[in-house]
């Protein structure tokens, strides 16, 4: 038997397709750098750990540029580039026009902020990033009152929520760096207000003079309707 497809649809899915392969392009080759350093460091001995931020240090404030590419273990690694990968497509999928400007933007604040309100110490990772593209997502979508992006930010809720109990220190000592999580945080939060206005917005409804015509005579017609009934009683 002999079937026939329509393809009416083929180009609005082709256009599809390439928006969503695009959207995994810069997030691919951002944590395919970040995947290369650690393999370069571990295999041939190294210690890049200089290459983080260490606050309030004028001669290292270059590491704000260097620290997202410094881990301190497999585990650490795989963590950061997971969800990095995961939150910086969804960033690039849905606010595609302004997704490189929050990017870059994240990546800048969150570590300036942490050189000016870190411990004294080494502060390396893409943690900072990560928490700047949580919170921009979430509160972005919740502030532009549009479902999908507010379907979106309740999906970064439910698998990132739990971020939030490592933005305070929970000792005295905590050796992971809750400076640079807060750091992300109030990036994200700033930049999700400052670009609300820009990117995917809620539709607004436009009424057409057809559809205003046809309401107009349909409101007549009821009135007279109306008048002819009062009449006949009257």
């Amino acid at each position: 038997m002999v079937q026939y497809y329509s393809n009416e649809n083929l180009p609005e899915t082709n256009t599809e397709k390439k928006h969503f392969l695009y959207s995994l392009v810069i997030p691919f080759l951002l944590v395919l750098a970040i995947f290369l350093c650690f393999i370069l460091e571990k295999g041939m001995g190294w210690d890049f750990h200089t290459a983080g931020v260490f606050p309030r240090k004028a001669g290292n404030i270059w590491g704000i540029f260097t620290m997202i590419f410094v881990h301190a273990d497999w585990g650490h690694l795989f963590n950061n580039i997971i969800s990095l990968f995961v939150l910086s497509s969804t960033l690039y999928y849905f606010y595609n026009s302004i997704a490189t400007k929050v990017l870059l933007l994240s990546y800048v604040t969150s570590g300036m902020l942490l050189w000016i309100i870190g411990r004294e110490n080494w502060h390396i990772g893409a943690s900072g990033l990560i928490y700047a593209l949580t919170f921009f997502l979430f509160v972005s979508g919740i502030i532009r009152k549009h479902i999908p992006l507010i379907a979106i930010s309740l999906i970064v809720v439910f698998l990132y929520g739990n971020i939030v109990w490592h933005l305070l220190p929970w000792q005295p000592y905590d050796p992971v760096s809750w400076e640079g999580h807060l750091s992300g945080a109030v990036s994200g939060i700033i930049l999700a207000i400052i670009f609300r206005k820009q990117g995917p917005q809620k539709p607004v409804k436009i009424w057409d003079d057809e559809e205003d015509d046809n309401e107009a005579i349909k409101a007549e017609k009821e009135t007279n309707n109306t008048d002819i009934t009062l009449n006949f009683y009257g």
